[in-house]
């Protein structure tokens, strides 16, 4: 990915705001992994430990070190709220 930047999802299927972030990643061919906290409530202590909350979605981004170990650079909760800082990010990651 360009500049190592790599963006994981979190999300739940009854939450409006992450499926519009979904769409929206879809639609513009962006690269993410996403992880779904309904189908694995072990996810919501990572997200704890990412934003100190349980909200989705949470746009956690994550560049790659020189061993492979991902840092966690920048984390988000809201799509709307956040979007231009998160088009901005998005940005610099490759097309899927």
């Amino acid at each position: 990915m360009t500049n190592n930047l790599e963006l994981v999802l979190y999300t739940r299927p009854t939450c409006s705001d992450c499926q519009d972030a979904k769409t929206y990643l879809a639609s513009h061919a962006i690269s993410y992994h996403g992880k779904d906290v309904a189908k694995d409530l072990s996810l919501e202590q990572e997200m704890i430990e990412i934003s100190g909350n349980r909200i989705v979605p949470l746009f956690a981004f994550y560049k790659k070190g020189i061993l492979g170990k991902k840092k966690l650079v920048e984390s988000f909760i809201g799509f709307e709220a956040n979007k231009k800082v998160i088009l901005k990010l998005l940005n610099s990651i490759d097309k899927a």
